[in-house]
């Protein structure tokens, strides 16, 4: 009979010590010092990337848009703000922000409104 390792090997890091107080499960760092949540910004030319795909997803429209400078966090809530403004869902993948359907001119505006360099993208 061959046994396999168990999971719990790979969850045996520290979790609270009573020196620092909780530590973050990721980068094992006290949660005051986490560095999991500061992303930088993305290197890039700063210009924002709408276009429109239906490639690989069942033939729905998805619109992305790409290469905006900004971290984690506040991409987070500009992904969410589109997605408010085009009345549809969405997600935000690897830095690329997903809007259900073909909104390409609206985002495009909503981006310009907001202050990014924006440009379409694609044909």
């Amino acid at each position: 009979m061959v046994k396999k390792a168990s999971s719990f090997a790979a969850l045996s890091g520290l979790v609270y010590s009573t020196d620092s107080g909780r530590h973050c499960p990721d980068c094992g760092q006290p949660v005051a010092a986490c560095i999991c949540k500061t992303t930088l910004i993305p290197a890039g030319d700063g210009i924002a990337r709408v276009r429109r795909e239906t490639k690989g997803r069942g033939g729905k429209t998805v619109t992305t848009v790409s290469g905006v400078p900004l971290a984690e966090e506040p991409l987070k809530d500009l992904a969410s703000a589109l997605k408010k403004r085009c009345g549809c869902g969405g997600s935000l993948k690897d830095g690329v922000i997903e809007i259900q359907g073909e909104h390409v001119e609206l985002l495009l505006a909503e981006l310009l409104k907001r202050g990014f360099k924006a440009k379409k993208s694609g044909g």
